[in-house]
């Protein structure tokens, strides 16, 4: 702690000349006295600046004033972000944006020491155009899709509804408190009130990420918060500049009203569908870029940054327009480009976000040392309580109507989470800055930065040891496997179908529709021809290597298609499990060469329900399938043991054989069953298949029979190259 304060001490003293983000009215300095010398009467009107002595060495440091500046608070902002981590246990205690604020109060306390004026201010103006918009690309980008897109209903209703409810609760109750007191708060009109009840109301992602990317809460409740967090700021922004422009009418009518309803709309929705525009147009670049992939990754910037910025041009929403955009481009984006291209978007996307974040919380310390603070005890502690009592009544009350809607139900320990998580931050800090003089605006500023101070240290640094008292659940440290990517989607097949066959119109049936819809006209147009015929299992890979690459501990949803044409091979590694055996090695290559040769040109088509009446035959006559081994014991027996006379795999006796399971190991494409003893001489192959699947079909185990060795003059035939469609499984221990 100690050398963060260094840190902050020294690079203050550097920042001193520094008075804004913006350069000051810049003060003239002195000039030289040219010499005029005239040189006939005719040239009496040419002067020449003749200087009066060459200068070895000179400074001038209006001329790099504004970038200077800028890189003394970035600079002063990464030492200080990494002094926090380099502080022992201090970050296991205090969250980051709290430290970064005190950081910030340091500074300008020195600054209002030295200098006795009030230190640099964060505009609004540099917060929403260039601070704001990275971290907002960076959570759009990095968003788990699956997750998002199963709560998007839930998060809709906390966004929208729960904005409502704050927004008209804390207002009305805030009028009503000025109503008691008429003496110092009687100016403040119910507009203001609910105009600062709309900007108060703003619950901030930068400083919702920030401490909740440090407690590990469960996927789902992250994805409730921080996506209500997100939309949440959409809809905030939209109602203040609404109350905005009603306090500047004379008059308001009912028609104003309605019409403002509809602009709320217009602003979310316009923002929705400029950020989808830009998306798919940043793909359809992105697939042009093979021959240059250097500059693959700026598109991705360009694109998201132009539609925040057409957005703020159009008066849409931005935030809206940004996310939705970096949502649609990333599957697309992530198809065209290398890999090293991948790896520069992520980390840049990292770096641009955590240096703005930084530097928020940075300025919200430093802006606190002001003299335009105007302190008024009623107002101030009202505000407080208000915010947090509407807030927890609104989560309790929206969350006991969507509970009948949803297959999850939220919990009371998470809806408390929720309800203590809406921690306010820079959203609200920038715009009460933007509201028009009155005489109550110096009120409105400092109850602002009460309120955030609070929920960032109070609720920041006991939302942690609340998570640990109530024990909610937290998230998985391990990224899931391949197995589990695969079966999820599975399943997801398996559900969409039940719901087209019973005529449900749920989230599998359209989440399905659009899987078709992308993989036959999307994925087309936007992807490049040599990545649009991939295998899954290879994508899953890809995707499985890049979080790896990352160093990610959130599981984001890997996008992972069933195609028609392909079986997938399901290889799960447990971390526990036992390394594999030379002759295991030796038995995985040999069937993944065997199998997986020639994968897309098998004989039996995989089952999909798009294209079933198309493709199915009904004089194909389908072959009995053939009970199979796993991969770890195929190396137990010789090749003439697993071969028998027909080229198939023959089973062994029913004494041998107990109930089947699916595997959960290294089990595809498997050989034999498995033999009781793995050192037991090698089995014989039966020559009772026909008995054995009779008493299969009568529910009996059939009695062993005793091996029958072919004769030495049957010479076995070769596997034909056929492949069939087989099942692997694994026989269980016997009770």
């Amino acid at each position: 702690m100690a050398g963060l304060c260094t840190h902050a001490l020294l690079l203050a003293a550097c920042a001193l000349p520094c008075s804004s983000l913006t350069p000051p009215a810049q003060v003239s300095p002195p000039q030289q006295q040219p010499l005029s010398l005239a040189l006939n009467s005719s040239d009496a009107g040419l002067l020449l600046d003749v200087p009066v002595a060459l200068r070895v060495f000179s400074v001038d440091y209006h001329h790099v004033q504004a970038p200077f500046e800028i890189v003394l608070w970035i600079m002063l902002a990464s030492l200080a972000k990494l002094g926090f981590h380099w502080s022992g246990r201090v970050p296991a205690v205090v969250p980051e944006s709290c430290l970064l604020i005190m950081v910030g109060l340091m500074v300008g306390g020195v600054i209002y020491g030295v200098r006795h004026s009030a230190p640099p201010t964060l505009s609004a103006d540099a917060f929403f155009l260039f601070l704001l918009p990275p971290i907002v690309l960076d959570a759009g980008y990095f968003l788990p899709g699956r997750l998002f897109f199963e709560n998007l209903g839930t998060i809709l209703w906390y966004a929208v509804l729960g904005t409502l409810w704050n927004v008209m609760g804390i207002g009305l109750s805030l009028y009503g408190v000025c109503l008691l007191t008429p003496d110092t708060l009687g100016d403040v009109s119910l507009l203001h009130c609910l105009l600062f009840g709309s900007l108060i109301a703003a619950v901030d992602p930068v400083a919702v990420l920030s401490v909740f990317q440090e407690i590990h809460v469960n996927e789902q409740l992250h994805i409730l918060v921080f996506g209500e967090s997100l939309l949440n700021d959409a809809v905030t922004v939209v109602l203040y500049k609404l109350f905005q422009s009603f306090l500047r009418m004379p008059t308001i009518s009912g028609v104003d009203v309605l019409l403002g309803g509809c602009r709320v709309v217009v602003v979310g929705l316009g923002g929705l569908c400029l950020g989808l525009f830009f998306g798919l147009l940043a793909a359809l670049t992105s697939r042009f870029t093979s021959r240059a992939q250097v500059i693959a990754p700026l598109f991705v910037f360009l694109y998201s940054y132009l539609s925040y910025l057409t957005s703020e041009m159009l008066h849409l929403s931005g935030i809206m327009a940004i996310v939705t955009c970096a949502v649609t481009m990333k599957q697309y984006v992530e198809a065209n480009v290398s890999q090293r291209s991948n790896t520069s978007i992520q980390y840049f996307l990292k770096m641009w976000s955590s240096v703005s974040e930084t530097l928020i919380f940075i300025f919200l310390g430093v802006s606190t040392i002001q003299d335009v603070h105007m302190w008024d005890w009623p107002f101030v502690c009202s505000t407080l309580l208000l915010c947090l009592l509407w807030r927890a009544l609104g989560v309790l009350l929206l969350t006991a109507v969507v509970n009948k809607l949803r297959r999850n139900a939220v919990t009371f320990r998470d809806q408390f989470i929720i309800a203590y998580g809406g921690l306010r931050g820079a959203i609200c800090f920038s715009l009460v800055f933007l509201i028009d003089d009155f005489p109550k605006k110096r009120l409105f500023i400092t109850t602002t930065i009460v309120v955030i101070l609070f929920t960032v240290f109070v609720q920041g640094m006991t939302i942690k040891p609340l998570v640990e008292l109530l024990e909610v659940k937290k998230r998985k440290r391990a990224l899931p496997t391949v197995s589990e990517e695969i079966h999820s989607r599975i399943l997801d097949h398996l559900l969409a179908g039940i719901e087209d066959v019973v005529g449900y119109w749920g989230q599998h049936y359209w989440k399905d529709k659009f899987e078709q819809f992308n993989k036959k006209y999307l994925r087309r147009f936007l992807i490049r021809e040599e990545r649009q015929e991939c295998s899954s299992i290879l994508r899953v890979y890809e995707e499985l290597e890049r979080r790896e690459q990352r160093g990610e501990e959130e599981t984001p949803i890997t996008q992972v298609e069933h195609c028609s044409q392909e079986r997938t091979l399901i290889l799960e590694s447990r971390p526990h499990s036992r390394p594999l055996l030379p002759e295991e090695m030796d038995s995985i290559r040999r069937i993944l060469s065997r199998n997986l040769h020639n994968f897309n040109n098998k004989q039996t088509p995989a089952y999909s329900r798009h294209t079933l009446h198309q493709e199915s035959s009904t004089d194909r006559v389908r072959k009995p399938l053939h009970r199979r081994q796993s991969l770890a014991e195929s190396s137990s027996y010789p090749p003439s043991a697993q071969h028998g006379p027909q080229g198939e795999r023959l089973e062994l006796s029913g004494s041998q054989r107990n109930r089947t399971g699916l595997s959960r190991s290294h089990t595809v494409c498997s050989t034999s069953p498995r033999p009781e003893h793995l050192d037991s001489p090698d089995p014989e192959p039966t020559g009772q298949p026909q008995r054995e699947d009779q008493g299969r079909a009568a529910g009996v185990d059939p009695a062993p029979a005793p091996p029958q060795t072919p004769s030495e003059h049957q010479e076995p035939l070769r596997r034909p190259p056929k492949k069939q469609l087989s099942f692997a499984f694994e026989n269980e221990k016997q009770a």
